[in-house]
């Protein structure tokens, strides 16, 4: 799998390379979140909710099979692992202390729409709620704030 990735044309731009280590959904946080203690799947699933745990699961195995993160199987019932930077990993850790301090600076237009996007999510879901509860007397209509549709 990493030695397919390696031949595209993009990876011969440093860039390229680092974007393919990092370009992943959730890698950068899970690589903030191991640096910060968390290191076992449980732990990082509650850190990235909106992340499914399978696709957390895939993300982890690409940081493995790129050399970023180890994994260790601890030989105990229940089963017990957990992931640890590996030095190259270590050394992206610049690159997501600039990210983590960009977004710090700039991530306030960002946040504002994700809140008022999640705000609106969390409504739709509790008027579902009530129709199902409620049975199939009510219609609720959801009108599409760009279109107005």
């Amino acid at each position: 799998m990493y030695k397919h990735k390696l031949e595209r044309p993009l990876l011969y731009c440093g860039v390229g390379v680092t974007m393919e280590i990092l370009g992943g959904k959730w890698k950068s946080c899970l690589i903030h979140n191991i640096r910060s203690g968390l290191r076992r799947p449980s732990e990082l699933h509650r850190m990235n909710p909106m992340a499914t745990p399978r696709v957390l699961n895939q993300q982890l195995k690409e940081l493995e099979d790129h050399g970023i993160i180890r994994k260790v199987i601890y030989p105990v019932l229940p089963p017990k692992v957990e992931y640890f930077l590996t030095p190259q990993g270590e050394s992206m850790l610049p690159i997501i202390d600039a990210m983590q301090q960009w977004g710090d600076t700039h991530g306030g237009p960002f946040r504002k729409h994700e809140a008022s996007q999640h705000q609106g999510s969390e409504e739709l879901a509790g008027a579902l709620s009530e129709a199902a509860a409620d049975g199939p007397t009510k219609q609720f209509v959801v009108a599409d704030e760009h279109t107005g549709a």
